[in-house]
């Protein structure tokens, strides 16, 4: 965000009021193939790239976890199984269709009695300090439109002792990568947005919005702002991905 409340929605100059009903927007859109899309996307690699986010986050019995921008919940079901019915999952979503869309798959698979489901927005968390033992975001910071305010919100209602873990898209290494990571998301990832999904500039939006994301070691720099310390975080597929983590201490 700027100082007169612009801020991006992809390569796009708006209102900073805009951004959040135009990012529900996109996701209304691409609920019901989102998870097919992001197999097609990212050829399965999704997978192990939040397989490794969930080994980071160190989840053990009975803690309370808050997962933001859960999207369908894959970050969210394997939590589920970790925390064991004494713990406890608070899966949301800032876009309702992407939040039912996760609850159907949670009981799909028999994961009930320690998952709750509510509809939030990052920048203003309705919890109180000091409420949980980790807090996970994953492939939703860029679409928040104050990045800043939402890892304060993460930081304070963290609890001393827990960690925040930020999994993104992020800034290739490389210029050999960058060049052909860019030849994918702006010449090919729109087309298969728009034979799978109907959907070409939602797609495009996607490709545009990774590149308007802070690099790492700028995001690294804004969770040590909000009072996260022993900030570090781990390249994946050559930084197209990167899991960022912070603790309370």
């Amino acid at each position: 965000m700027t100082e007169n409340n612009s801020t991006h929605f992809g390569f796009e100059t708006i209102n900073a009021r805009e951004k959040a009903q135009r990012v529900r927007a996109v996701f209304d859109s691409v609920a019901t193939r989102y998870d097919l899309m992001n197999d097609l996307m990212s050829f399965g690699i999704h997978r192990l790239w939040k397989r490794f986010a969930v080994e980071l986050a160190g989840i053990r019995r009975g803690q309370k976890i808050l997962d933001l921008a859960s999207g369908t919940g894959d970050l969210a079901a394997r939590f589920a199984g970790l925390v064991c019915p004494e713990g406890l999952v608070v899966m949301t979503d800032i876009n309702a269709a992407m939040l039912n869309q996760g609850r159907v798959r949670m009981a799909d698979e028999g994961l009930v009695g320690n998952v709750l489901y509510t509809q939030v927005n990052a920048e203003h968390i309705p919890f109180p300090d000091n409420s949980f033992d980790c807090i996970t975001i994953a492939f939703g910071l860029r679409n928040v439109t104050d990045k800043q305010q939402a890892l304060n919100e993460m930081a304070r209602v963290l609890r001393p002792g827990g960690r925040v873990l930020v999994l993104e898209f992020s800034h290739p290494q490389g210029k050999p990568l960058q060049s052909a990571y860019d030849l994918y998301s702006f010449k090919l990832l729109p087309k298969i947005g728009k034979v799978v999904a109907n959907d070409e500039a939602s797609y495009r939006y996607l490709a545009e919005s990774i590149r308007m994301h802070p690099d790492q070691e700028t995001l690294k720099a804004m969770m040590e702002q909000a009072g996260l310390e022993r900030c570090d975080y781990h390249n994946l597929t050559g930084g197209i991905v990167a899991v960022h983590r912070g603790f309370k201490l």
